[in-house]
C-alpha cells in the first residue's frame, strides 16, 4: 500500500555529514530519511526555495521535456528498500497509457517537486526503514533516527516545508 508523504526538510546529517531528505506522513507520524548525494540535494533545495538559475538545471530539463511531450508525471513512489539503497518509480501518463520508470529517489523528488505532484512510500518501505533502524548495530543510526522522530519545525531550519 502506498502511503502519501511531503518533503518535511532538507538537512545535514549529524554523524555523516550529508544531506538528509526528510519524508513525512501526511496521514500520520512516520518519518522516513533519505540520505542524498550534495548535488542532488541541492537540486532539491533550489526547488524548495524556488531559486531561478539563469540556465535550466537537470531535473528542470526534464520537467521541460516531459511537459513538451505531452507526458504527465501523475506521482513517485519510493518503492523499495534493498541493501541500504532506496529506489523510485516515476509513474508517467502519456494518450491513456500509464507507464513507470526507475529513478534514483533523490532525482523523483527533484522531479516531484518541480512538477508539482504526489510523493508516496510502500508502506513496507517505511516499515522496513524502521526495523533497519532498530536492529543497526550503530548507534548512532539508532539515535539519528530517533532524533528525525521528534524534529519541530525549528530543528528543520533553513529548507523546512
Amino acid at each position: 500500500m502506498e502511503l502519501e508523504v511531503k518533503i518535511r526538510g532538507l538537512m545535514m546529517d549529524p554523524v555523516t555529514n550529508m544531506p538528509v531528505v526528510v519524508l513525512k506522513e501526511t496521514a500520520g507520524n512516520g518519518v522516513l530519511p533519505i540520505w542524498v548525494g550534495i548535488y542532488e540535494a541541492n537540486a532539491i533545495a533550489l526547488e524548495i526555495e524556488k531559486v531561478q538559475t539563469p540556465r535550466p538545471m537537470t531535473h528542470d530539463l526534464l520537467k521541460n521535456v516531459l511537459t513538451g511531450l505531452n507526458v504527465h508525471v501523475q506521482r513517485v513512489v519510493v518503492c523499495d528498500l534493498k541493501d541500504d539503497t532506496f529506489y523510485a518509480l516515476i509513474w508517467m501518463e502519456r494518450d491513456g497509457q500509464t507507464m513507470s520508470m526507475d529513478s534514483r529517489p533523490s532525482d523523483a523528488l527533484a522531479l516531484a517537486l518541480r512538477l508539482d505532484c504526489p510523493i508516496f512510500v510502500e508502506d513496507e518501505v517505511l516499515k522496513h526503514s524502521k526495523k533497519a533502524g532498530a536492529v543497526s548495530e550503530k548507534s548512532s543510526s539508532e539515535e539519528l533516527r530517533k532524533w528525525l522522530e521528534n524534529l519541530n519545525d525549528e530543528d528543520l531550519g533553513r529548507y523546512k516545508m
